[in-house]
């Protein structure tokens, strides 16, 4: 999934709330208590953070467009197509392991 991880170009990093790391693979959790896979559940994450990066960039792109710098304008415009695109790579893999 190369060029899924634009958001890291501009150090946006979002919240990830913590997990309490289990003592034995035993105690782990697999999707008992959630319902969700961790493995499902990341993805979520990944395309729900790469979409509100998308958002995000885009006040950007209007704040830099407002100052009339260009350069940040396209710099953000970019980081913002990296940003959907693996917001939509999400969406896809999801779709696929879920249908499966």
């Amino acid at each position: 999934m190369e060029g899924t991880f634009g958001f890291l170009l501009l150090g946006y990093r979002p919240h990830v709330p913590e997990r309490v790391e289990a003592s034995t693979v035993a105690t782990a959790e697999t999707g008992q208590v959630t319902g969700t896979k961790d493995k499902t559940y990341n993805i979520i994450w990944f395309t729900e953070a790469c979409l509100d990066n998308v958002l995000r960039l885009e006040q950007y792109i209007q704040d830099a467009e407002r100052e009339n710098d260009s350069e940040l304008a396209d710099f953000f415009r970019k980081a913002q197509a990296e940003s959907r695109k693996g917001g939509e790579q999400g969406k896809q893999l999801l779709k696929a392991r879920l249908d499966s």
